[in-house]
């Protein structure tokens, strides 16, 4: 394979912070780094990967919350999430004071998201889709040749992201869902925020919030 991804589980959230590695140059990337610093360092050791950017899903804390100290440690840039989750980064210190969550400092990505771009790790490319409705920016990142999407907390193995948070909504998310990622393909693996991995096809099947029988 051109692209190699490991999971590493970060903060008492238990979120799955992916690196990816282009196996043609050895370049590689830090996706959603919430936190626990030394376990993501320990799993870039593990891949042999030489990090070139850090990339964000969405701005909740659990996702995003290192994304500062390591992006100052390794000199690497930021791309993402969407602009529109400015609202969540910008408020990074007082949610996790209000959760007992280590306490994070905002940033301003070198490079927000929107649909229709693309991100590059050495040489592969990943997809940009915009898919609101957890997060009024949340990005989900797509390679289109291992068909493999990053999902950050928009879909989960028979779940949806939460949509009761400030700038969320259910149908709004849902048709991120339906009308932006299940497209791609019923064979397209995922990787959720949280949680195991699943394909799109498995969740049109039975996923009890956007299954293809409650809405076809």
């Amino acid at each position: 394979m051109s692209l190699r991804c490991i999971i590493v589980p970060v903060t008492p959230y238990q979120q799955n912070c992916s690196i990816i590695k282009c196996e043609v140059t050895g370049k590689g990337a830090i996706v959603d780094p919430g936190g626990d610093i030394d376990r993501i360092e320990r799993g870039v050791a593990q891949l042999g990967a030489d990090i070139e950017k850090i990339l964000i899903t969405h701005g909740h804390m659990d996702h995003c919350a290192a994304t500062l100290e390591l992006s100052q440690s390794l000199g690497v840039p930021i791309e993402g999430p969407h602009r529109e989750d400015d609202f969540w980064i910008s408020k990074l210190p007082e949610w996790c004071e209000m959760s007992g969550f280590p306490v994070a400092q905002p940033f301003v990505p070198d490079r927000w998201l929107e649909q229709g771009d693309s991100v590059t790790v050495g040489e592969q490319v990943l997809e940009v889709y915009h898919c609101p409705g957890h997060t009024p920016g949340h990005v989900v990142f797509y390679h289109r040749e291992r068909q493999l999407a990053i999902v950050g907390d928009v879909l989960f193995q028979g779940s949806i992201g939460r949509s009761d948070f400030p700038r969320g909504d259910h149908d709004t998310l849902v048709r991120s869902i339906r009308e932006t990622l299940f497209p791609l393909g019923d064979d397209v693996t995922f990787l959720p925020g949280h949680g195991p991995t699943s394909t799109f096809g498995e969740e049109r099947r039975t996923n009890p919030f956007v299954a293809d029988s409650r809405y076809g």
